[in-house]
């Protein structure tokens, strides 16, 4: 039976890349469209407020707040709050607030007893179940445990500013997701060669990644654990540290954690930042002006996604 499941390999990692490219595929477009729907907000606010220059003044406001009622008025200072509150945030908490919102969601679900049989066919990862290729990409977003889910989106919401201000929310989202399913493809391949087919889930593999993207390009920045503020390490040994950790647990039969996902995800997000944002994101110009041709027939102007170096806030290398 084991080497049944390892035959069927190279179909995952078929599987594995077409996502992948699609990933990144949606990512350059998206950083396309985002750059361009930032442009036609710049110039309709700005014909917005030439219009509105000399046309109403602060007696105007005085008396629509006056008109309003009590809740109204309660009503608009929360949402006021709310986009205060918003606005604080650094770009790369925004972008994984819905990556954060979307796994409670999840771990939602798990409490519903008529999802069980579905959650288990779709949101754990496990090489003996006859659905492997949609958990692969699902799993990442997958908890049971409450405390697993916030661990690991703890460290996400930590590393968060750091990797989208490294690579940009588009990209980043990209290499998350290839992350997951990178993370998921190594443990099906370790499961399936030692026969230990059990089932796994979480987003342990995808922040890995992003925490060893991080580390591997700032090994120097200096980290502390929550709880004992007083030692601190660097980065790099933070790193060093934890794929140690993570290859005793594989090589010994530790089974508390996905280890094989763990180590899958941490060489991904090391490899990316050092050779794949150059093979692969700085390679996306023909698909970007191939959407450009499609989105604007005729047009021959400069094209949104194309900035200093490339564009897109990838690393300097």
């Amino acid at each position: 039976m084991g080497q049944n499941r390892v035959r069927e390999i190279p179909e995952h990692h078929s599987t594995k890349l077409q996502f992948t490219g699609c990933s990144f595929g949606a990512a350059a477009i998206l950083q396309y469209e985002s750059l361009k729907s930032r442009l036609q907000t710049a110039k309709d606010e700005e014909k917005s407020e030439k219009g509105m220059q000399g046309t109403q003044d602060m007696a105007y406001w005085h008396d629509w707040w006056n008109q309003l009622s009590s809740f109204q008025r309660q009503l608009i200072l929360l949402v006021s709050m709310v986009d205060d509150f918003w606005n604080s945030l650094t770009e790369g908490q925004k972008t994984v607030t819905g990556i954060i919102a979307l796994n409670a969601a999840v771990l939602c679900c798990w409490r519903i007893p008529s999802m069980q049989r579905s959650m288990l066919k779709y949101f754990t990862s496990n090489p003996a179940s006859k659905t492997r290729c949609l958990p692969m990409a699902l799993s990442s977003f997958s908890h049971y445990s409450i405390i697993h889910m916030v661990a690991n989106m703890y460290v996400l919401w930590i590393f968060s500013s750091g990797i989208v201000s490294l690579l940009g929310k588009e990209q980043f989202l990209a290499v998350y997701l290839s992350a997951g399913v990178v993370s998921t493809m190594v443990s099906y391949t370790c499961k399936a060669a030692t026969g230990r087919l059990y089932p796994s889930l979480g987003a342990s593999g995808a922040v890995m990644a992003v925490l060893a993207a991080i580390c591997s390009k700032m090994p120097e920045a200096k980290l502390g654990i929550i709880f004992l503020p007083m030692v601190t390490f660097t980065a790099g040994t933070a790193l060093k540290v934890l794929v140690a950790a993570d290859t005793a647990g594989l090589l010994l039969g530790w089974r508390l954690f996905d280890h094989a996902a763990h180590l899958g995800g941490a060489l991904f997000g090391v490899w990316y930042v050092a050779y794949g944002h150059k093979l692969i994101w700085r390679k996306r110009e023909p698909l970007v002006k191939l959407w450009h041709d499609i989105r604007s027939p005729g047009s021959r102007g400069s094209r949104p996604g194309r900035g200093p170096g490339g564009g897109g806030g990838g690393p300097t290398s």
